[in-house]
């Protein structure tokens, strides 16, 4: 009875908060405000906008309701298929910083998940945080070794408190997917079943940790690019110590050049790291914003919170790099292709319109040199003519348009003339060139050359086996086809015309030696001319009749 209580209540906190920032109307029509117009008595005057603009107020709203709406906001910042322009910029805002909680907590927290005192744990350790979340907040700490750490401590209590907001999105989606036509356009049961696969992620800091070493080893061949290393021993779902590195902010270019950085150089670094990352390993940064990227002073860039990340099987980065490549070559057939090939389109009809509109867009690009072209804007076109055509962009698109849109604002931070499409165009066309001849496929080709030597071998037995058989007079193919009577009738009626034909081409013949013949013997006897009038009599009369038949023939063949 009290976690149904406690989840009413929440319930109604959370319609509250959004009526108070000027959502009222809309989830009144989307019918979510019978229980709580009941208890409290909501006025019309509650449910009005306010002045502020709508992608405002949301960011607003999401801010106070905390870490699970916080970081629903932060995923939502990624759908341009969905919302407008204003409010994907108000949503980018969404950078999760919150007032720390105490030490206390921190100390508790820490001694309950090792089993220990804590400074038996770490030799030293930073009261004060160096950085605070929604979810969770970092402090500096040293271990026994002497070796500086950073470690990242879970907030107490927010896995409940996400496991509650969890289940009442849930219910409010299915909600939405059954009683409005809204359901038709998204599956918003789908999208809150993603989200809560990637905030239980970002909650267990294990799989951030495994994050970590698998993107460390994808760019362990390459100098410039860093990846703190995890203490394994000192690390848990709720507490994640990684080695400590301090750097500068990447999007501060004023102490980067202080400290006599190439600003141009960091940006053409960071963008090859990250296409790289998408197109060749497949699995990228999903969330690099400036928070999470710093830069050391020799120019090495470290990449930090790899709790959200993208991952691409090789088909989906095929398809992408199709994409892209598309894009580059103002080619509107390729641009559909991969969003078909992704399940996005699946009528025919769409497929046509949803072409169109893709083609108008690559026409208004044809023009535009290609380090002009912005790729944020080209996906955020694409997904306003993905919506008009009803066509659901994959999570995989998002997730893409959203990283190499951050990267094309910390670019135009550091080198404005750099171009995030000019840096991704031959690293997508490499690996799209690849998949026709990489190993894999050789794999592929030699076992289906073994498959089709096996086969061949046993072709010589199976073929004496069918003549036995057919010796044997035990053999018989039968053959089925579809309107077999419609066939049969138009064959017969084909050849009664050709049969018509025939005769008419013979009666033609005779009528024709009848003539030569009359005109030869002209001289000769009465009795000859005579005959001859005769038979050229009965010739004609005998072809008018055919030609009739074939005439009535044709007319009921139409029937």
């Amino acid at each position: 009875m009290g976690c149904r209580y406690t989840r009413i209540r929440r319930y109604n906190e959370i319609l509250a908060v959004f009526v108070k920032h000027g959502f009222g109307l809309l989830l009144e029509r989307l019918g979510l405000l019978y229980d709580l117009r009941g208890e409290d008595k909501i006025s019309e005057a509650d449910i009005a906008p306010g002045e502020a603009s709508a992608g405002r107020r949301l960011r607003l709203a999401l801010e106070e309701l905390g870490p699970t709406f916080v970081k629903l906001g932060q995923l939502l910042s990624m759908r341009q298929d969905i919302l407008p322009p204003g409010v994907i910029e108000e949503l980018k805002k969404l950078q999760d910083c919150v007032q720390p909680f105490p030490f206390t907590e921190v100390k508790a927290l820490i001694e309950a998940e090792f089993g220990d005192n804590l400074g038996n744990i770490y030799r030293e350790f930073d009261e004060e945080p160096v950085a605070a979340a929604s979810i969770s907040q970092v402090h500096r700490a040293r271990l026994a070794s002497g070796e500086q750490v950073a470690v990242k401590v879970q907030r107490p209590g927010v896995e409940k408190v996400i496991d509650l907001d969890l289940d009442i999105l849930k219910k409010i989606a299915r909600f939405v997917d059954r009683h409005t036509r809204l359901k038709d356009l998204y599956d918003f049961s789908g999208m809150i079943r993603e989200f809560e696969k990637t905030i239980k992620d970002e909650l267990d800091f294990t799989k951030e940790g495994e994050n970590a070493d698998a993107f460390r080893h994808n760019f362990s061949r390459y100098q410039g690019i860093r990846v703190p290393k995890v203490k394994w021993i000192y690390t848990t779902k709720r507490v994640l110590t990684m080695e400590y590195i301090e750097g500068i902010k990447v999007s501060d270019v004023k102490a980067l050049e202080e400290a006599g950085i190439d600003g141009k150089r960091v940006a053409e670094r960071l963008a090859t790291c990250i296409c790289n990352q998408i197109f060749r390993d497949g699995f990228f940064h999903a969330d690099p914003h400036p928070g999470n990227i710093q830069v050391m002073p020799d120019g090495t860039i470290v990449f930090l919170d790899l709790g959200m990340v993208g991952r691409l099987n090789e088909f989906q980065k095929a398809i992408i790099s199709k994409f892209l490549i598309g894009v580059v070559f103002r080619d509107s057939h390729l641009v559909v292709k991969s969003l078909v090939d992704m399940k996005a389109v699946t009528s025919q009809s769409r497929v046509r319109d949803f072409k169109k509109d893709i083609d108008d867009l690559i026409g208004k690009y044809l023009t535009m040199p290609m380090n002009e072209i912005k790729i944020e804007e080209v996906f955020r076109e694409v997904f306003r003519i993905a919506f008009l055509n009803r066509v659901k962009i994959p999570r995989e698109f998002t997730l893409l348009a959203k990283t190499l849109g951050t990267l094309q604002g910390l670019l135009e931070k550091l080198a404005p003339d750099l171009n995030a499409l000019v840096i991704a165009e031959p690293i997508a066309k490499k690996l799209f060139y690849q998949s026709f001849f990489d190993r894999k496929m050789y794999g592929k080709m030699g076992k289906s050359l073994l498959n089709y030597r096996e086969l061949l071998s046993e072709f010589p037995a199976a073929l004496r086996n069918i003549l036995d058989k057919m010796a044997d007079e035990e053999f018989a193919v039968q053959f089925e086809m579809k309107d077999m009577d419609r066939l049969q009738r138009q064959l017969e009626r084909l050849f009664n015309r050709v049969s018509f034909s025939i005769i008419l081409l013979a009666v033609s013949i005779i009528i024709a030696g009848v003539l030569i013949s009359s005109g030869l013997s002209a001289g000769t006897s009465g009795e000859m001319h005579i005959f001859n009038i005769t038979v050229l009599k009965a010739g004609l009369a005998l072809a008018a009749v055919i030609v009739v038949g074939l005439v009535i023939s044709m007319i009921r063949s139409r029937h």
